[in-house]
C-alpha cells in the first residue's frame, strides 16, 4: 500500500533529473555552429571563425583583426511514440488497459477483448522554459526551436593574442503535447537548455605551426517537466483485487467488525486501479551562473595537414526549482479509508504513513548536476589542392551521471515512507541510480573548393549511445543516432563570408516489453517508474536543423 503513496512525488523528481541526460545526449553540439554541422562536428582542427571558443580555442589565432559573427539556426523535433501490447499482456490478471485496450469502460470483464494494436503518443511541438517567466511554454504546432548566436573576436595588429567571446546555445530542446496523449506519462511538457551568454577567450600563437588557446563559458541551465503519472504495478493490480473483489460484499453491510478485519481499505469512495492515472507533476530547476573552461591546442606543421585537441571541462552545478504534483482521488481516498479504522490507524502509524494525501503538494528542491566533461582529437588533411578531409573523435564523461540526487528544503512525508524500502532514501533527499555509460563517438567531414568564392561541405556523425539498454525510455527517445550534413560556403570579398548548412539526425529504438527499468519493467520489483509496464515502446526520433552564418571582419 506505500507504493502508491511514494510514487507520484518520487516518479516525477526522477523524470525531471533523467530529461538531463537525454537531452545532453541528442542536443550535443547541434546547435552551436552551422559549418560544423555540415562537416559532421568534425573541426577540432579546423574550427570555424569565432565558434573556435567552442570547438578549439587555440584557432582563433587565425582570425586577424576586429571579426563579427551572427548566425541563426532553427531545429525541428519529430518524436514519434508508439506503444503496444504484446501477446500475454496483464498486470496481475488486469488487461483492460484504455492506453491499449478498445473495451468500453463499463465493460465487466478485466480481460481486454479487443487490443487496438498499435498506439501513436507522437509528440505535437516544440516547447522552451522561459527564464523570466518561469515556466515551459509551447511553440504551437509546426514551429521550431530557434537558437541564435553570435561572437566576436579581436587580434592587435602584429600581436600573437587574439581575444574573443561568442553567445551560443550549447543544447536547446524541448517537447510538449495536449492533454490525453498516450505518451503523456513520460513528459506532457518537456524542456532542456544550457546557453553561454558570456565566454572570454584568448589564443596565444607560439609560433608558425602551434597555437594555444582558453576560454571560460558563462552559461545558464534550466531544466522544465510537466507529466501526467500513472503506476501499472502489480502491488497496486493486488488492490484492485481487494477493492473489487474482497471488499465489493461488505460495501452495504460494513461495520466496526469489518473495519477491523480489513483495515478500513473498503471504506474508501474510489478504489486503486493500475491504469488510472495517479497525479499531475510540475517541477522546474534552474542555475543562472554555470562556469566552465575549454582549452584547445593546434599544430599545423603544412598548409595540407593541421592537428588540432580540444579539453571541454565539466560543469558542477547546484540546481535549484519548485515541485507541485496534483493527486488524484484514489489513493487519496484509500489513506482517507485506512485511517477510518482503528486497526488501520495503528497499521498507518506501525508503517509511518500520513494521516492524510492533499489533492495539491508543493516544496523547494534541489539537485547536485555535473555537465560532463568531453575531449576530442581531430585532423585535417588535404589529399588534393581543392578537396579537405576532416576526421575527429571524441569522448564524453557520461559516467558521471552515474547516481542523480535531490534535495528538499522540508522533510517530506512521502521520502519518510520511501525510505522504508530503499537504502537511497532519507526524510530530505532522494537519490536515483541511472547508470549511464562513458561514450566514444567519431564524425567525418568533407569540403571541396569549386573556385576561389564558393566551398562545399558533407559530413556524418554516428553517435553512440551513452544510455544502457535497461535505461532507455521515451522521455527525448533517443538510443544510437545518425546525424548527416550539407552545406556550402560563399565568400562576396575579402572580408565577407556566408554559410548555409542543413543537418539530419534520425534515432530509432525498439523497447521490448519489460526490458527498461525506466520505461516498461513489469513485475512487482518496478517500483521506481514504468508507467507502460508490460508494453511493447518503439520511438523515431528525426531532428532536422537549418542554420545561417554571415562573417564578416572590419
Amino acid at each position: 500500500m506505500k507504493y502508491h503513496r511514494i510514487h507520484p512525488l518520487v516518479a516525477g523528481i526522477i523524470l525531471a533529473g533523467c530529461s538531463t541526460p537525454v537531452f545532453a545526449q541528442l542536443g550535443q553540439n547541434l546547435s552551436v555552429d552551422v559549418r560544423s554541422l555540415s562537416m559532421g562536428n568534425a573541426v577540432t582542427a579546423d574550427p570555424p571563425g569565432v565558434s573556435a571558443v567552442h570547438f578549439n580555442p587555440a584557432a582563433l589565432t587565425k582570425l586577424k583583426g576586429l571579426q563579427t559573427d551572427v548566425q541563426g539556426l532553427v531545429a525541428n523535433f519529430d518524436v514519434k511514440r508508439e506503444f503496444s501490447a504484446p501477446g500475454g499482456y496483464e498486470v496481475f490478471g488486469y488487461s483492460d488497459d484504455p492506453l491499449v485496450c478498445n473495451d468500453a469502460p463499463d465493460n465487466p470483464s478485466s480481460l481486454c477483448t479487443d487490443f487496438k494494436g498499435t498506439v501513436s503518443g507522437d509528440v505535437e511541438y516544440a516547447s522552451l522554459y522561459i527564464p523570466i517567466l518561469k515556466k515551459v511554454v509551447d511553440l504551437g504546432e509546426g514551429w521550431p526551436v530557434a537558437a541564435p548566436t553570435a561572437g566576436v573576436s579581436y587580434n592587435p595588429p602584429g600581436s600573437k593574442i587574439t581575444y574573443a567571446t561568442a553567445i551560443y546555445a550549447p543544447m536547446v530542446a524541448g517537447f510538449g503535447a495536449e492533454d490525453g496523449n498516450p505518451g503523456n506519462y513520460m513528459g506532457q511538457q518537456v524542456a532542456m537548455e544550457r546557453i553561454t551568454y558570456l565566454s572570454p577567450s584568448m589564443a596565444y600563437q607560439v609560433n608558425d605551426e602551434l597555437s594555444l588557446g582558453a576560454s571560460i563559458g558563462m552559461s545558464y541551465q534550466a531544466i522544465a517537466l510537466k507529466t501526467d503519472l500513472r503506476l501499472p504495478n502489480e502491488l497496486i493490480g493486488v488492490l484492485r483485487m481487494v477493492d473489487e473483489s474482497v471488499c465489493a460484499p461488505f460495501r452495504e453491510n460494513s461495520n466496526i467488525i469489518t473495519d477491523i478485519m480489513l483495515f478500513g481499505i473498503c471504506n474508501a469512495n474510489e478504489g486503486m486501479n493500475p491504469f488510472s492515472t495517479f497525479g499531475k507533476m510540475d517541477v522546474a530547476l534552474e542555475q543562472s551562473l554555470s562556469p566552465s573552461y575549454n582549452l584547445g591546442v593546434m599544430w599545423e606543421p603544412s598548409d595540407e595537414f593541421g592537428l588540432g585537441l580540444v579539453y571541454q571541462s565539466a560543469a558542477k552545478m547546484r540546481l535549484k526549482g519548485k515541485f507541485q504534483i496534483q493527486n488524484a482521488n484514489a489513493p487519496r481516498e484509500l489513506i482517507n479509508g485506512l485511517n477510518s479504522s482503528p486497526t488501520g490507524q495503528i497499521l498507518a502509524a506501525i508503517l509511518g504513513f500520513p494521516s492524510n494525501i492533499p489533492a495539491v503538494e508543493s516544496g523547494l528542491l534541489g539537485m547536485d548536476l555535473e555537465y560532463p566533461a568531453h575531449f576530442q582529437a581531430g585532423i585535417k588533411y588535404k589529399i588534393l589542392p581543392d578537396l579537405q578531409v576532416n576526421v575527429d573523435v571524441g569522448w564524453t564523461d557520461y559516467s558521471a551521471w552515474d547516481k542523480f540526487k535531490f534535495e528538499f528544503d522540508r522533510q517530506i512525508s512521502a521520502l519518510k515512507i520511501a525510505k522504508l524500502i530503499s537504502n537511497d532514501v532519507t526524510d530530505t533527499s532522494l537519490s536515483f541510480p541511472l547508470g549511464f555509460q562513458s561514450s566514444w563517438n567519431w564524425g567525418i567531414g568533407v569540403e571541396y573548393s569549386a573556385n576561389d568564392r564558393l566551398k562545399l561541405r558533407a559530413g556524418y556523425e554516428p553517435r553512440t549511445s551513452a544510455i544502457p539498454d535497461g535505461k532507455r525510455n521515451t522521455m527525448v527517445p533517443i538510443n544510437n543516432a545518425q546525424m548527416f550534413g550539407l552545406g556550402l560556403g560563399y565568400r562576396f570579398d575579402e572580408d565577407t563570408d556566408i554559410d548555409l548548412s542543413v543537418a539530419f539526425l534520425r534515432s530509432r529504438d525498439n523497447i521490448p516489453a519489460g526490458s527498461s527499468s525506466l520505461g516498461n519493467a513489469d513485475g512487482v520489483n518496478n517500483i521506481i517508474y514504468n508507467p507502460y509496464a508490460g508494453l511493447n515502446v518503439a520511438t523515431n526520433t528525426k531532428v532536422t536543423i537549418l542554420g545561417l552564418n554571415y562573417r564578416t571582419r572590419w
